[in-house]
């Protein structure tokens, strides 16, 4: 079955002609766009299907947001989706919306090994629950339940639930995040903009000098990028401190989420940063965040955590969960 399928993120929109057979799928054809470019999903499919070689039986996008029956209102992406609508507008009937980590969730069955970088090896418990988190534009959450036949994807807003300090420099800057936005959600310090506001807190708190070159560099092109690479190459210790202190409520609220839905079965990070800091989150302070826990930081070190560096992860689920 041919699948028009969409990984929608805040930033980035990727489109995909796929072939899905079961837990088999290839990509025939594949688009990459600025969703900020387009006024709506409709227009952006639009033209994507003017390139196509093969028409799709169906369509279904993971959209970074909640979809609650069939209708979608974006939190970074100034759009509102209306199922049918799009169906309509794109000529495919039998068209869904879903959220785009219960899409991850959808794909982590299609993943081979070379798809995910260990963390933590842990002890999988058999038909256990799974996590799946990510940072991006966003911070998207989503978790899998045995059914007592099959693994059922459950989509989740968590990403939205309050920030939780846990020390004196978390407290710090939950307080001038508070005074900018009033509540403070873990997405807005776990994300792509949320390692910019890190960073730009601890340069006003005076925790290291901010050189002016890296200041150039954050207001010429995609602050985020600035500061992770300075960082991966240990070039500017406000970026390496803003760094260690994202991966740091990164992996904080990974734990919380591991806990929340009994992950059992292991936590996926997904997203757009993930897959780019592997090594720091390997060496970093991920993996003792994700276990401070206090009586239950035994389970936490039990649980397998994995990176899925495959950046198809959500287009292939979204063309699995567009199957009948």
């Amino acid at each position: 079955m041919r699948v028009l399928a969409g990984d929608i993120g805040g930033t980035h929109a990727r489109l995909a002609l796929v072939e899905v057979r079961g837990t088999q799928a290839r990509v025939l054809q594949e688009q990459q766009f600025h969703s900020r470019d387009f006024p709506g999903l409709g227009a952006l499919v639009q033209r994507f299907q003017a390139t196509l070689r093969l028409e799709p039986e169906r369509a279904c996008f993971g959209v970074a947001g909640p979809v609650i029956d069939g209708h979608y209102r974006g939190t970074n992406l100034p759009w509102t989706i209306e199922e049918r609508e799009l169906g309509a507008a794109i000529g495919i009937a039998q068209t869904r919306l879903i959220n785009d980590f219960a899409a991850v969730g959808h794909g982590l069955p299609l993943l081979g090994p070379d798809d995910v970088e260990t963390l933590q090896r842990g002890t999988r418990a058999e038909r256990g629950a799974i996590a799946v988190i990510g940072a991006g534009t966003g911070l998207g959450e989503g978790f899998l339940v045995w059914d007592g036949a099959r693994y059922r994807v459950q989509p989740s807003e968590g990403g939205h639930v309050s920030f939780a300090a846990r020390d004196d420099f978390e407290w710090g800057l939950l307080r001038a995040l508070g005074g900018e936005f009033g509540h403070v959600s873990y997405e807005r310090v776990a994300s792509g903009p949320g390692l910019v506001r890190i960073y730009h807190y601890l340069a006003a708190s005076g925790y290291a000098p901010e050189r002016a070159a890296v200041r150039e560099e954050l207001d010429r092109g995609d602050p985020g990028e600035v500061i992770v690479r300075h960082a991966l190459n240990d070039s500017d210790p406000l970026c390496a401190r803003a760094l260690d202190a994202f991966i740091s409520v990164l992996g904080a609220q990974a734990g919380n989420l591991a806990l929340t839905v009994s992950a059992l079965g292991g936590v996926y990070l997904a997203g757009g940063i993930a897959p780019r800091i592997v090594g720091r989150l390997t060496a970093g302070p991920f993996l003792s965040s994700f276990t401070s826990k206090g009586r239950l930081s035994s389970v936490l070190a039990r649980i397998p955590v994995h990176v899925v560096v495959n950046p198809r992860v959500g287009l292939l689920g979204a063309a699995a969960a567009g199957q009948p």
